[in-house]
Parts: C-alpha cells; structure tokens; sequence
C-alpha cells in the first residue's frame, strides 16, 4: 500500500464544487470515479481545499491510498488520459503513509480577478468579475494592508461555517493592475487556511474600496466588529482560482478550516 499525492488543476465551471455532493457533480467525483476505473479499486481521495462551484484551481492537492504497481510519478499521465479536458493533474509523487494535506499546517495562495472594463469581454467571463465601475487600486493596497496578520475574520466569514475559531493569519495580500486589451486587477491572497468565502468576502470589501464606498481605514472598524454585515458583499466565484500550496513542518489540527 502506497499513498500517492496528486497537484490538481481545473476550470470550476461545470462542477458544484470540490466535494462529494448527492445528485451533483464534482471534481472529487470525477477523480474517484476515474481512479476507480484505472486501480479496479474503490477510490475516495482527500483533497486539502474544498473549493466552491463555480471556482478554479491550478494547485490543489489531494491524495488516495492504493495497492496499484503503477509507479505514483505515472498517476497523473494515467489520470490524464481519463479525466475531461477541464481536470488535469500536474503531478503525482509518493508521500508518507500518515501525510494528510488537511492536518498539516501550510500556506495557501488564491487570486481574485477583476475585468475593469467599459464592457465585458467573453473570453474573461468564466475566469474574471466583470465591473465597468473604474477601481482605484491605490486604495484598495491600502486597505488591503488592514488585512495582513492574524485577526478575528468572523466578519468576512459567511454565518454558514462550521470553523471551531474564526481567528487566521494572513501572510500577505498585494493588488496590482495588468494592462492589456482590457484592465485587469488582480488581488494575490497568501494566508495559513481561510475561512467559507473568506477571500471573495475581502475581494467584495475591496471593491467597495475600489469604488470609493468606503475609505481604507474602516477595515480596522471591520475587522473589530466581528459582524459579517459590516464588511463587503461576496464577490462572484468565477474571479477566483486556487493558486497552490506550500506545505509547512509543523503539524497541526486545521479541522474546520476550509
């Protein structure tokens, strides 16, 4: 028995999510169902970030225990051959058989786009928020900063969790503009695990930044109030996109955390 780590990447577009679900696509059932059919044994990987509909990824992790002599470096040409054309593996390496991508402590990067634009352009639809409403980037880094260290996040924390704390560390958060055919903003967020719609929340909060809503300062009034209605509204998921992991040493209990 080997187990086997997988870095997956994929367009979250037609897929209700990372995680099992009854009636309902996913890209967890995708990869059990095709492991399944490459092994002859019952599969059910354990992925590390349960990502929402409609978002992407080009660096989750999970990993899946076999019995299978196909070499664990070979996994993602096998894979590659089975999945749909919106799931690719870009890696497979043996790790140890206790290595869980979920109770190790890491650091996770996401990036949020914005096509800041006077019209959509149809090929940024799926991967990019549109708004024609011009973003002042000068002020959505300054309040961004508000954000970077460890803080109660409650207030940017949809009231569904199930987290046991609502406290997280933010290593950085940088803004920047591409320019292009068409203005693209980009929010890059590296923080040690995330709250349920914890980066679409600050996407959404820095928006109203960027629009001249609110001044960058009243992040620290957010951030205190613990009240999810003080802070943005959440920003579609189509802009975000899971950019990878870094794992850490030290293992932790990260159980709520998403």
């Amino acid at each position: 028995m080997k187990r086997v780590m997988l870095t997956v990447a994929y367009d979250g577009t037609n897929y209700s999510g990372w995680q099992l679900q009854p009636h309902a696509e996913t890209v967890e059932s995708v990869l059990n169902r095709c492991l399944s059919e490459l092994t002859g044994e019952a599969m059910e990987v354990i992925g590390a970030s349960r990502t929402d509909s409609g978002v992407h990824a080009l660096g989750n992790v999970a990993v899946f225990d076999t019995n299978s002599p196909i070499p664990a470096e070979k996994f993602s040409y096998a894979l590659n051959q089975r999945l749909p054309a919106d799931i690719r593996i870009r890696g497979s390496r043996e790790v140890a058989a206790d290595f869980h991508p979920r109770h190790l402590e890491s650091i996770k990067t996401y990036e949020y786009r914005i096509c800041n634009a006077e019209f959509p352009l149809p090929t940024k639809r799926l991967y990019a928020h549109f708004t024609y409403v011009p973003l002042d980037v000068g002020l959505m880094e300054k309040a961004a900063a508000y954000l970077v260290g460890e803080h109660d996040f409650k207030s940017f924390c949809s009231v569904d969790t199930q987290a046991k704390t609502t406290v997280r560390k933010i290593e950085e958060i940088v803004v920047w503009e591409e320019n292009g055919a068409e203005r693209e903003i980009v929010i890059r967020v590296r923080g040690r695990g995330f709250l349920y719609n914890m980066v679409r929340i600050i996407a959404g909060t820095l928006m109203e930044v960027g629009r001249g809503q609110m001044p960058p300062e009243r992040i620290q009034e957010i951030l205190l109030a613990c009240d999810r209605q003080k802070a943005g509204p959440t920003a579609p998921a189509c802009g975000l996109t899971l950019i990878g992991y870094e794992f850490l040493e030290k293992p932790v209990d990260t159980r709520g955390a998403v």
